[in-house]
């Protein structure tokens, strides 16, 4: 039905014009008035429509009232005397409401049967013991009771009947046999819980014992999801910053640099990752197309931490290998057994595993011409050869040793196997800073307190 140019939006119609009746409707006194069958003044306002059925003119009645203890709606209603098609809704006359409502109501007899409820076509209605629910936004707004919500139920789901019964027989029996069980809910055969949960905040259930408490009634509103207040047109651009920002911290970002092997221009690619029971880091990635140069560094995303960490792990299974390990610039490593030392600074910030950060250590040997090519010293070289066969077992899972890590600004991570529990293998200290390790991380000077204070006077 349709009654365009009195209410936006209108029913399903559009209005020619209005009838004398509408022409004679009262014009003093208060727009919405209380609905009441004993006010004689409460006319509906008459408007001639097109049928959306038959394409000729009915008339649609408008009614612009307000329902006690609720607010102000707007009922309208259709009628085709030509090919006898009609059709009810109801609409908020009120805003959409700062919060979503949600009404459970304990049916027991058939006086709660009888309660008034508006529906808006935002709402949801479940009946929980049935596990049956009416979507949002799949029927219209209706002013009704309790009975006519499951009669319009019941009406819905047995007007496709007799073609399912021709063309999904079994569909069809399944179907009846939950139409029972809701005239069952009409009849009364067992109390059940109705609920009526509407984002917008505009749907009601009448409270026959107003202003005093209902007991069967519990009324609770809600903030509004974003998903909820996008289903009802709120909040969209919103919505989508939101989006972007999440998307952001999900993508790869890129940015223009040189390559520092041979300057040409290259990219770096940029990823922020959450490492579990840890924090934060920032992984960078070059790869220079013109010579091939790779690079690969992390950073950590957070500040200095109070206290410096040490990490010290019993290597004694080939499946520590693959412990996840984060390794900061600031990080010092020890391998007590191979009297091995790898200073502060040294192979950069690396986001990888126990394996691959050994991997790198015996690479900075053997590739150093130095150390183990022609310019090296015999004896030199013997030892190197060894620590490096040593490593090797290590790796291997061949030989037990203890692998150090050494964080002053506490920005390194291995991972536990077994957390949230302790590691048996793996003892992780706190301990506070010397003045050296600060001076080194250039803590004793960096001044976080007072420094506008300090700046003053030199102003």
């Amino acid at each position: 039905m349709s009654a365009s140019g009195a209410v936006q939006p209108g029913p399903p119609g559009a209005a020619v014009g209005p009838s004398p009746s509408a022409a004679g409707s009262p014009a003093t006194g208060p727009l919405f008035r209380p609905l009441s069958a004993e006010d004689e003044e409460q006319q509906p306002t008459e408007i001639e429509s097109l049928c959306m059925n038959c394409y000729r003119n009915g008339t649609t009645r408008l009614l612009l009232t307000k329902i006690p203890f609720f607010r102000e709606i707007i009922v309208s209603s259709f009628f085709c005397e030509h090919c006898g098609w009609n059709n009810t809704e109801i609409q908020s006359a009120g805003r959409i409401q700062d919060q979503g409502v949600r009404y459970t109501l304990t049916v027991r007899g058939q006086e709660d049967m009888n309660r008034e409820v508006v529906k808006t076509d935002s709402a949801t209605t479940r009946i929980p013991e049935l596990d049956f629910e009416i979507p949002a936004f799949s029927q219209k707004g209706a002013l009704t009771t309790v009975e006519g919500l499951i009669s319009r139920a019941i009406s819905g789901l047995e007007q496709d009947q007799p073609t399912r019964r021709v063309m999904e027989h079994a569909v069809a029996e399944r179907i009846d046999e939950f139409i029972g069980k809701l005239k069952d809910l009409k009849r009364m055969a067992s109390p059940f819980t109705l609920i009526i949960d509407d984002p917008s905040g505009n749907s009601f259930v009448e409270n026959p014992h107003a202003p005093q408490k209902d007991d069967a009634l519990v009324i609770t509103h809600y903030s509004r999801t974003p998903q909820q207040a996008e289903m009802l047109g709120l909040q969209a651009e919103a919505a989508e910053e939101k989006s972007e920002e999440e998307d952001l911290r999900n993508e790869v970002l890129q940015f223009n640099t040189n390559c520092p092997e041979c300057n040409a221009p290259a990219q770096t690619n940029m990823k922020l990752v959450q490492i579990p029971h840890f924090k934060e880091v920032i992984i960078m990635a070059t790869n220079c197309e013109n010579c091939g140069h790779r690079t690969n560094e992390v950073k950590s995303g957070g500040a200095v931490e109070p206290l410096g960490t040490k990490i010290t792990l019993h290597i004694t299974d080939p499946s520590d290998m693959t412990r996840d390990l984060l390794k900061s610039e600031t990080c010092s490593v020890e391998i007590p057994e191979l009297e091995f030392e790898l200073g502060m600074g040294v192979l950069g910030g690396k986001f990888t595993t126990l394996e691959g950060l050994l991997k790198d250590i015996r690479e900075l040997v053997t590739k150093n011409p130095f150390t183990l090519g022609d310019s090296s010293n015999p004896d030199q070289s013997e030892k190197l050869q060894e620590f490096s066969q040593k490593l090797d077992q290590i790796t291997e899972g061949k030989m037990k040793a203890h692998f150090i890590m050494d964080d002053p600004a506490g920005n390194s991570y291995l991972q536990n196997v077994y957390a949230p529990e302790d590691d048996p293998e793996m003892k992780v200290e706190r301990y506070k800073r010397s003045f050296d390790q600060n001076e080194e991380l250039g803590l004793n000077d960096m001044k976080t307190e007072g420094y506008e204070a300090g700046l003053a006077p030199q102003r």
